[in-house]
């Protein structure tokens, strides 16, 4: 009797399980599209497997770029002990502040930073403004010689800045600026500083697109050239002005090969400190006074680069809003 009962109970499981597979079978049939809208998308959205795959590959790109920077900040906080212990990967037992302490000290942290703002504010600055001018003329005015103007200005950016530098520094040196940031600045003020023909094109192609019909009325109106810049092109162009700025300044802060050369020591800056940074820790921390441990503490040097890169960092998530919408309708893509 007993078994009896245990077979109808089952037969009644197993006939409620089919009676809902039949319903959800029928559910699916009744919402076909529905269903098909839902994980593969329409042509007003995307579907859930799109979606899925996308944020995958995009979690994918932006953990290859940030790697090296997560693994820079971890390890730089990290104590001797810990770069030595193997079982210590990306958490530190403790948050060693030691490391960024000896980095301050060897970079001369304040100063250098202080020269390093002025190396590569000042021209950026000086080359973004003369750049929107010459970009303005070139977009607004006809006259002789523009064609070959623009290769020139062409071959300035295809050319390697090496294979000029030789010429620059003898005539540096001869007007006595070698070791003076004059170097920088006379250069970009002649639209000639780092990378000046990009954001000439940038400015060109901002101000080819503004419709002539504004400036016509404004000089009907008896606004002067100068005036037509100023009050119609300049507003118009901010995004460049944004994009060249920035821009800018990452390639004068980052750029060391030429900054060695023009300033001859005479300006230290943040990336030519640290190119030599191995050389300053061991003459400031003789091995007399510290262990194998500092020595050999890969950490200081992370905690140098990372106290290195901070300022552009803090550049960016300030100007972060305005830099995105800028890249987007300039149609710039950064380095």
């Amino acid at each position: 009797m007993t078994s009896r009962l245990r077979s109808l109970r089952d037969n009644d499981r197993l006939g409620q399980v089919a009676t809902h597979l039949a319903n959800a079978v029928r559910w699916v049939r009744r919402h076909q599209d529905t269903v098909r809208g839902f994980l593969f998308g329409t042509r007003s959205r995307r579907g859930l497997i799109l979606t899925v795959v996308l944020y995958g590959v995009l979690v994918a790109i932006g953990f290859v770029y940030l790697y090296p920077l997560l693994f820079m900040l971890i390890t730089s906080f990290k104590s001797p002990t810990d770069l030595l212990n193997p079982m210590v990967q990306w958490v530190p037992t403790q948050w060693y502040w030691g490391n960024y302490v000896k980095a301050f000290r060897v970079l001369n942290y304040p100063s250098t930073l202080l020269a390093s703002i002025l190396v590569s504010v000042v021209p950026s600055v000086i080359q973004t403004i003369v750049c929107s001018v010459i970009g303005y003329g070139l977009a607004r005015y006809r006259f002789w010689g523009k064609s070959l103007l623009f290769v020139l200005i062409l071959a300035t950016f295809i050319i390697p800045p090496q294979t000029t530098v030789i010429p620059q520094m003898l005539t540096y040196r001869q007007l006595g600026l070698l070791g003076n940031i004059l170097c920088l600045i006379l250069p970009a003020s002649m639209g000639q500083g780092f990378r000046s023909a990009i954001f000439i094109l940038i400015f060109y192609q901002t101000f080819l697109s503004l419709p002539k019909v504004l400036e016509e009325a404004a000089r009907l109106d008896g606004a002067s050239d100068l005036k037509v810049f100023l009050k119609i092109a300049v507003p118009t162009a901010i995004p460049a002005y944004i994009v060249s700025f920035i821009f800018s300044v990452v390639w004068y802060w980052n750029e060391t090969y030429l900054t060695v050369v023009f300033l001859e020591g005479g300006i230290q800056t943040l990336p030519m400190q640290l190119s030599k940074f191995v050389q300053a820790y061991e003459n400031l921390y003789p091995p007399g006074m510290v262990n194998i441990f500092d020595r050999i503490n890969e950490a200081v040097k992370l905690s140098g680069t990372f106290l290195n890169i901070l300022p552009l960092l803090i550049m960016y998530f300030i100007l972060q809003k305005w830099f995105v919408e800028s890249v987007e309708r300039t149609g710039i893509v950064g380095e």
